[in-house]
């Protein structure tokens, strides 16, 4: 079992000094638009990833006038009590505790208190680029597997190196054609090992997501998601060798598993071409629970559900489809912020859910 008890904000965002209590399996926060309420979901983001989710860097969420912050929350795991502190410093330093004890890497945090957040702005994951999607896939494999992620850090390091390489090659020469097969053969062990945890898991992630969305719209619809990676059709050395005159013209290594993507399909179009707001937000909710459901199967437990104006442009029935999921048939704690009192409270009252309110 997994929940936070309470939270206490020092400096963050509109929040000079305040303290909330989480005392139920789901808690409803209500207010008009610009008042915090997104705040505390960040906050409780922040807990489980030692970084925010609504932005990417940490000064932007200091108060105005202030020069630091502080997030403290008090966590039950499995029975035990746990109090997770994040600290920002006047310098900018970072520091992150679980019951007085520092992290020396902050890696070693993910995974711990798995979180799963929906929120307006990923619909991007439907309508944007293949690196939203990658982003998510990387995002639901490291709380899974801490190798995972020590892996993505080294790729990513190395992949930064060759491009450096071949930036600087490009612009001054000569290439070191025997530092860029080093950088290869370092390149390739962790490219595989995150290409393999990849393919593996979607064989079973996206049938699951497809069927939570013919669930969440009720009807059936011909959608499609495919894994799609060039290492499916070659071994990646074969490919790094096979684009090295590419690369080397372009200055970038342009093939890899960072190019990989997840293909949707409606019918024989592109999803994002066709889709329907709704049907956006419904497979958007089909990811996410999915996510939430493969995180609880491998943890032993539901991890935490952030869910931030949700209402917005989706339709009676499926909001009530997905709340009647994560509120009612799931055991873990969620979080959700609405606008309307008495829209959330309705919904809260027809499912039964034991719920605690927050007005701000």
């Amino acid at each position: 079992m997994l929940s936070i008890d309470s939270i206490s904000l020092l400096q963050f965002k509109n929040y000079t000094n305040r303290n909330f209590a989480f005392p139920k399996k789901v808690v409803a926060i209500c207010g008009k638009n610009g008042v915090g309420k997104t705040n505390i979901l960040d906050a409780i983001h922040y807990l489980c990833f030692t970084r925010g989710y609504f932005s990417k860097t940490d000064a932007v969420n200091v108060q105005q006038g202030a020069s630091g912050f502080r997030i403290e929350g008090r966590f039950l795991l499995n029975v035990a009590e746990e109090k997770a502190v994040c600290i920002l410093r006047e310098n900018g330093k970072k520091e992150f505790s679980v019951n007085g004890e520092p992290y020396d890497k902050f890696s070693k945090h993910i995974g711990r208190y798995p979180c799963v957040v929906i929120a307006p702005d990923d619909a991007v994951l439907i309508t944007g680029g293949s690196e939203e999607r990658r982003n998510f896939m990387d995002a639901l494999l490291s709380q899974l597997d801490p190798e995972y992620l020590k892996q993505l850090i080294l790729y990513n390091k190395i992949l930064q190196q060759r491009n450096s390489l071949l930036k600087t090659a490009l612009e001054t020469g000569p290439l070191d054609e025997s530092l860029l097969s080093v950088l290869d053969e370092q390149l390739i062990p962790a490219g595989n090992f995150l290409f393999t945890r990849r393919r593996d898991a979607l064989i079973t992630f996206l049938p699951k997501v497809r069927r939570l969305y013919t669930e969440i719209a009720q009807q059936e619809e011909q959608l499609s998601l495919l894994y799609e990676s060039r290492l499916l059709e070659a071994p990646f050395e074969a490919i790094l060798q096979a684009v090295r005159p590419k690369d080397k013209a372009l200055g970038r290594t342009t093939a890899g598993i960072h190019r990989d993507d997840i293909s949707i399909q409606l019918g024989e179009q592109p999803f994002k071409s066709i889709a329907s707001q709704g049907q956006r937000k419904s497979l958007l909710f089909a990811l996410k629970i999915t996510e939430l459901e493969v995180l609880a199967a491998e943890k032993k437990f539901t991890p935490i559900l952030l869910l931030d104006d949700v209402f917005e442009k989706l339709d009676e029935d499926r909001m009530s489809n997905l709340l009647a999921r994560v509120c009612a048939a799931d055991s873990g704690q969620v979080f959700i912020t609405d606008t309307n009192r008495e829209r959330i409270v309705q919904h809260m009252e027809a499912l039964q859910a034991d719920f605690h309110l927050i007005e701000l």
